[in-house]
């Protein structure tokens, strides 16, 4: 035979096993189309393929995070916002992922868009805010469900940010505003209410035992000694001076009635 002729064989035993032979990773699945009709999805590992008449067609059946870009969205209250959301889906599926829709990848995107500007749509601005996880759940139920028949399951939707306009963000500043001064007096009112009724109680339980005065009353001195002060005030019970008080009217009232005989005579 030839040298030419030996080459020849070589290069064409090259290019037999090099379109015969296929490495599918453990993440990776290979759909094969026989003379453009699906035999199976093959892998992971070694893949033989008959040249010129099998065709295959690599599927990643991996988790994938797509951002969903920012949408223009009026709620139900009619505020205009701007919704970001993202949504992780995988191929469970592969033969429906490549003959059921040309580019699952696009065609997941473009509906996430949609769904989430319909789901944000028909919701009010405060459960947009509050109820994120519901509506999450809610997105991620009607993407799923759509896209079930193309292998794509979507196991979760997270709205990563929601724009408000610079006027909705002011008044939503003032009316929280407003609401922590609200709670504040509130807290303060309940407070007072609860330190008064205290002070009622003591009263009635001072007003029944005269010696928890004088307990008090030696408690307070104690705690005034126990600061350095200059000057220390002693009050004293006004009881000790009623005598006296009494002694000095009735000085008074002799006082003021004095006996004058000359004025008696020229009457």
């Amino acid at each position: 035979m030839p040298f030419y002729g030996i080459v020849a064989i070589v290069v064409l035993g090259v290019m037999f096993l090099a379109n015969a032979i296929r490495v599918l990773n453990e993440y990776e699945r290979g759909v094969i189309f026989r003379l453009g009709r699906v035999i199976n999805a093959k892998g992971p590992g070694l893949i033989l393929l008959i040249p010129l008449v099998d065709r295959m067609q690599r599927v990643s059946l991996r988790l994938v995070a797509t951002d969903v870009p920012s949408q223009d969205v009026i709620t139900r209250d009619n505020v205009s916002v701007k919704v970001n959301a993202v949504i992780y889906f995988r191929v469970i599926d592969p033969v429906k992922a490549i003959i059921s829709v040309e580019n699952y990848l696009y065609a997941t995107s473009q509906l996430a868009q949609t769904t989430l500007r319909s789901v944000c749509g028909q919701a009010e601005l405060d459960d947009l805010l509050s109820e994120r996880e519901k509506i999450n759940a809610h997105i991620q139920e009607i993407l799923d469900r759509h896209t079930d028949p193309w292998g794509i399951k979507v196991t979760i939707v997270e709205l990563k940010y929601i724009d408000l306009p610079q006027e909705m963000q002011r008044a939503m500043a003032k009316q929280a505003e407003a609401e922590r001064e609200r709670r504040a007096k509130v807290i303060g009112a309940e407070g007072e209410y609860q330190a008064a009724a205290r002070l009622a109680d003591a009263a009635e339980i001072l007003q029944d035992h005269p010696v928890a005065v004088q307990l008090r009353y030696l408690q307070t001195l104690r705690e005034i000694a126990a600061e350095n002060n200059s000057t220390t005030i002693f009050p004293v019970p006004i009881d000790l001076f009623k005598p006296f008080i009494s002694l000095t009217e009735m000085s008074r009232q002799k006082e003021a009635t004095p006996h004058d005989p000359v004025s008696r005579d020229e009457g």
